[in-house]
């Protein structure tokens, strides 16, 4: 940190002189305008982009026939959720049409991001989106339907040993992560620009706070595509009626403890957050018959039953963990 003082100036103006190296970097010149924007805490933001335009961030790393397809990828998803605006995918040689595929798969993985030029040795990947056109709330919105659908759909297919349903499912957490990394992408925006945190109308710990939610959101989906696996396990085996209908009811206790705690975040109630956090004994109670009533089976059809009750319980405590993320966050904006 730089410490600098104040001056007066015209017996009126306080002024305070701007680092040279920052001035240089940033390609200021003489009577050039900067913004001033106070912020939250009372500091001031001093940036040379006054007209909001989002930094431009390019990330080139090469690719070869032995580059690991599961690597490129996990890269390619970091590149994207950090925020460059261009991914560039050069090689000594021709790019491999395996790399090339899963280029195109990365591309409709992720929200925005399009081919904008390629040739025989490089492939770049541009951001086509403007990340204030898709407001946090809209987004956590939609991933809660899916979620929230998803798993009544894999309850659906246990009872009615339907396959083609459960697969439908896990194919569908596909969308819950790319919703997820777009809100992952726009937090990390906002962190780099502070700027978009405005024109978004996003505090950045707000920012942050939605970032949170959709990682509970996206490994609620995440429980819901293990409960249609274990569907597709048990698609050929007996289950009682009896065990199902618990199973079934665990389940609608805790999408509605899910619902209720998006309803609590939408309307940012304390008092509602706190309410929902005394439901979670009553599921894991639920949790406990189930895991008791499977016991009666063989090992092939105990371990998938065994594992949905485990999941169907995780869905209410992550709601939970909603519901405090919700308290913690409202109570720190009262400061």
């Amino acid at each position: 940190m730089e410490i600098r003082k104040v001056q007066i100036t015209g017996g009126s103006s306080y002024i305070v002189s701007l680092p040279k190296t920052w001035v240089k970097a940033a390609s200021i010149q003489k009577n050039d305008p900067v913004g001033l924007i106070t912020q939250p805490d009372g500091s001031l933001l001093i940036t040379p982009k006054i007209r909001g335009e989002q930094v431009q961030r390019v990330k080139e790393f090469e690719a070869n026939a032995g580059t690991d397809p599961a690597f490129l990828l996990r890269y390619l998803v970091g590149a994207y959720i950090a925020g460059y605006t261009s991914i560039r995918i050069t090689s000594k040689g021709r790019l491999p049409p395996l790399i090339r595929k899963l280029v195109r798969d990365f591309t409709q993985m992720a929200v925005g991001q399009e081919v904008v030029n390629e040739t025989d040795d490089s492939i770049t990947i541009k951001d086509l989106l403007n990340p204030s056109e898709m407001p946090f709330a809209n987004t956590l919105r939609r991933m809660s339907v899916i979620v929230r659908a998803m798993q009544e759909d894999a309850i659906v297919a246990l009872r009615n040993r339907d396959s083609p349903l459960a697969e439908d499912v896990i194919a569908r957490d596909n969308e819950v992560d790319r919703l997820h990394w777009l809100i992952a992408r726009q937090n990390q925006l906002i962190l780099l620009d502070m700027t978009l945190s405005r024109k978004m109308n996003i505090p950045i710990g707000t920012a942050l706070h939605y970032f949170l939610i959709s990682r509970i959101i996206e490994r609620i989906g995440d429980h819901a595509t293990q409960v249609a696996k274990n569907a597709l396990l048990l698609a050929d085996r007996e289950v009682d009626d009896e065990l199902l209908s618990l199973i079934e009811a665990a389940s609608t206790y805790a999408l509605d403890v899910f619902q209720k705690s998006m309803q609590a975040f939408y309307s940012g109630d304390i008092a509602k957050a706190n309410e929902i956090l005394a439901l979670i004994p009553n599921l894991e109670e639920q949790s406990r018959k189930i895991s008791g009533r499977t016991l009666r089976y063989e090992a092939v059809t105990a371990i998938p039953l065994g594992s949905i009750s485990d999941s169907t319980r995780r869905i209410g405590e992550y709601s939970g963990d909603i519901c405090e993320n919700i308290i913690n966050h409202l109570i720190g904006n009262e400061s």
